[in-house]
């Protein structure tokens, strides 16, 4: 690992200055448990690092006031894991959460910095994009706000501009009678990343899927939403025929890498294998 010069930003405002200030040299890090392993790797090489540790008022949760949430960028992941009010909002992101790595690395990480790195195989994100999610975007010129579906355009790359700080992500408040799951296929230890992994929720009326969101990870460069299977669904029953061929939809357009948790076409098969156990899990649950 090269040599580098940190900063500690006091505040938000001061972390937009010193991003300005160095420029293309600077990288920001919160919890650092992914940029450290891409520095280490030689992959990333910031002759200056700006932290955000100091920035308490982006590590809060609470309520807004339609009864969604808001998330501050460096709450950790554990927090996140052990809040009382994400199990109240969600129990499926509560349990998304703990699907995490390890407790170390839960401790220590961020949702706004896994987020902002962008890497298509962790867990959050298709939970999040489930529960339609937006990410808040700040610079110098002010905010924008937009859907994380439509925040992360390629392998570890983002929508996030070079003068920008991630520093809140929004999830709407859950139509009542609205169900949510996350599953993914572990072929090796509980903490390593999912070989494919399936968000989604369903709300149901009078026998019919009134309305549904499924999202993907591990299945193509990006967090993935699977509109195609979303829209096979809406409006119909939900017989075991019609949630197979709906979830057969995703090999059209899944598309995994070649890795060392299995081949694309493996990947692919088990994409289609687990969107329909995701929905399954979700139409047979006993409503609350």
């Amino acid at each position: 690992m090269a040599p580098f010069e940190i900063s500690h930003a006091e505040s938000l405002d001061h972390a937009l200055e010193l991003r300005q200030q160095h420029g293309d040299d600077a990288h920001l890090i919160a919890g650092g448990t992914s940029l450290m392993v891409l520095m280490n790797l030689g992959l990333l090489d910031p002759a200056h690092l700006i932290s955000l540790r100091r920035l308490t008022d982006l590590n809060v949760i609470h309520h807004t006031p339609d009864g969604g949430l808001s998330i501050g960028a460096m709450v950790t992941r554990r927090q996140l894991e052990t809040s009382a009010d994400i199990r109240e909002f969600c129990p499926a992101l509560t349990e998304t959460f703990g699907h995490v790595a390890t407790i170390r690395i839960r401790n220590q990480g961020t949702l706004g910095g896994n987020l902002a790195h962008a890497d298509p195989a962790q867990d959050p994100p298709p939970m999040l994009i489930a529960l339609d999610a937006e990410v808040v975007l700040s610079s110098r010129a002010g905010q924008r706000a937009l859907p994380l579906s439509e925040f992360f355009v390629g392998y570890l790359t983002s929508v996030l501009r070079p003068d920008e700080v991630l520093t809140e992500i929004r999830v709407p408040a859950l139509p009542r009678g609205t169900r949510a799951t996350y599953i993914k296929f572990l072929p090796r230890t509980q903490d390593d990343y999912a070989t494919v992994s399936v968000a989604a929720t369903l709300r149901m009326q009078d026998g019919r899927c009134e309305d549904v969101r499924v999202a993907l990870g591990g299945a193509a460069p990006v967090p993935l939403r699977a509109k195609p299977v979303e829209d096979a669904l809406r409006g119909q029953e939900l017989t075991d025929t019609r949630v197979s061929e709906a979830a057969a939809l995703v090999l059209d357009i899944v598309d995994p890498p070649d890795d060392a948790r299995g081949s694309a076409d493996y990947k692919r098969r088990m994409a289609r294998v687990w969107v329909e156990r995701a929905l399954r899990r979700l139409r047979d649950e006993v409503p609350a």
